[in-house]
């Protein structure tokens, strides 16, 4: 045992404790990656998209992955407001406002979609109108991703964020960083704090993010079946 765990008994703890969140961090976090593929999937099949799906980086920081999904997801909401920018040129306006008018029927919103979509790729699946309904009208995914964009931000700016994604690569840093242990264990407080206070915000951030999409898939699997 290092003397620093003698001094301080609580120290082996709080270290487990901290690898346990970081591992709580990384399995949300590749949940959002897979989540992103699957709308990035959509985007670029149903709506002639050409966004580059993601994976986590295992030699990379925290701050780094949290960096390639805001990156991705920034793209998504450019692709999303191009697709609002296209119907907003090319409708008239009455029918351009029925597009967001909660008590028109959707069908009657994919239609008009779909004719727009006719215009720019010279024909349109009722999917692909079916998809951009949704991601006009989901108050719920516009939101979230704004949301988790935030918080994936506040992620890498903190404590976390130089932290190497793996396991070792967080016990090697934390653990051996400090030599005195009063030190070493002031830090695992506040990484413990910071840790805590952030995964909780990622989580449920991250929850809202992975049900909006699976809203828009799910409905494009029940379109094609």
């Amino acid at each position: 045992m290092a003397l620093s765990d003698l001094l301080y008994p609580d120290n082996p703890k709080r270290k487990q404790e901290l690898i346990h969140l970081h591992q709580e961090l990384l399995d949300s976090m590749s949940t959002n990656f897979h989540a992103t593929n699957e709308l990035v999937g959509v985007l670029n099949e149903h709506l002639g998209c050409t966004i580059t799906p993601i994976e986590m980086r295992e030699s990379s920081t925290v701050k780094e992955n949290c960096e390639i999904i805001i990156q991705v997801m920034s793209e998504i909401q450019h692709q999303v407001q191009k697709i609002d920018s296209d119907m907003k040129d090319k409708l008239e306006p009455v029918l351009y406002q029925k597009l967001y008018d909660i008590k028109e029927p959707e069908l009657e919103k994919i239609a008009i979609a779909q004719r727009v979509f006719s215009i720019i790729f010279g024909e349109a699946t009722s999917t692909a109108a079916m998809v951009a309904i949704k991601l006009l009208g989901s108050n719920h995914l516009t939101l979230s991703v704004s949301k988790l964009i935030g918080v994936l931000a506040q992620i890498g700016a903190s404590v976390l964020g130089g932290v190497s994604i793996t396991i070792i690569g967080l016990g090697l840093e934390m653990i051996l960083h400090a030599i005195l242990g009063a030190v070493e264990r002031s830090q695992l407080l506040t990484a413990v704090r910071s840790y805590e206070k952030h995964l909780a915000e990622f989580k449920a951030a991250s929850e809202k993010y992975q049900c909006a999409i699976h809203e828009v898939t799910s409905l494009v699997r029940q379109q094609v079946q």
